[in-house]
């Protein structure tokens, strides 16, 4: 039974709501809950499942706000919705088969490779263009094995999405990120599923991180208006690189 003082559930509901702002715009809010989840003493498959039941809120937020908008039409991204829910199956039941031990110097690899990734990356096309790939290519491709990283770890899936829908599949930014979030949510359904059979959730931590994040991505899609979204990435790229030396100095030097 872990049990968490006030002080960590302080620090985790600052964390999603932090997360919920910048992953409103930026993306890659799983690379500021997982490292606050491991910060308050959760073990390395219980941080990874309780960020699933977090991250559960956000997608399903942003992919209903985008389906309603006429951005995306769920009925035809049912191929994509199944492909990614048997990855993240897969990569769920692999994940929960590591050792804790292994895990937990594993992961800071793993975040520091995704930020070094989104500090790279920049938005891509605004506009659609030309499909590379049929859709039952690009969806058998993409959705086992994004979906199978999702459920495996998860930080920087929607990223990989993004710059897959529109390279691949010729979409604009807009319409890329809203299929984006309805293979998130999928993917993140699927794999909280997985680690809630294998016992691997603190559902009062996930819960209220969840509640927080909704906050922040308010507050964060209200505030790109005023200050565009330069200052939100430099915002969040600035934060995470503090969580991670933390999290590497704690994990190989201390």
């Amino acid at each position: 039974m872990i049990e968490l003082t006030p002080n960590a559930f302080a620090v985790l509901a600052g964390a999603g709501f932090l997360a919920g702002f910048v992953d409103s715009i930026a993306g890659g809010g799983g690379i500021i809950t997982v490292p606050a989840l491991l910060a308050v003493g959760l073990p390395p498959h219980l941080a990874l499942g309780t960020n699933k039941l977090q991250s559960c809120f956000g997608s399903l937020t942003a992919a209903i706000h985008y389906s309603s908008k006429g951005l995306v039409v769920v009925r035809e991204t049912l191929l994509g919705i199944g492909f990614t829910a048997v990855g993240a199956a897969i990569g769920t039941i692999v994940i929960q088969r590591i050792s804790p031990g292994a895990l937990r110097h594993a992961i800071p690899v793993l975040l520091v490779a995704v930020f070094v990734y989104m500090l790279r990356s920049r938005r891509v096309a605004e506009e659609g263009r030309a499909a590379r790939l049929g859709r039952v290519a690009f969806y058998s491709l993409f959705g086992l094995s994004i979906g199978f990283y999702d459920g495996f770890f998860g930080p920087g899936t929607g990223s990989f999405w993004a710059v897959a829908f529109v390279a691949l599949l010729g979409l604009g930014l807009k319409r890329a990120t809203a299929h984006t979030k309805i293979m998130n949510f999928t993917s993140n359904v699927v794999s909280f599923t997985f680690f809630v059979l294998g016992g691997n959730v603190v559902f009062a931590a996930g819960l209220l991180m969840g509640a927080c994040e909704v906050l922040g991505a308010l507050l964060g899609s209200r505030l790109v208006i005023v200050r565009g979204v330069r200052f939100v990435r430099v915002f969040f790229l600035c934060v995470v690189a503090v969580t991670l030396l933390r999290l590497v100095f704690v994990t190989y030097f201390r």
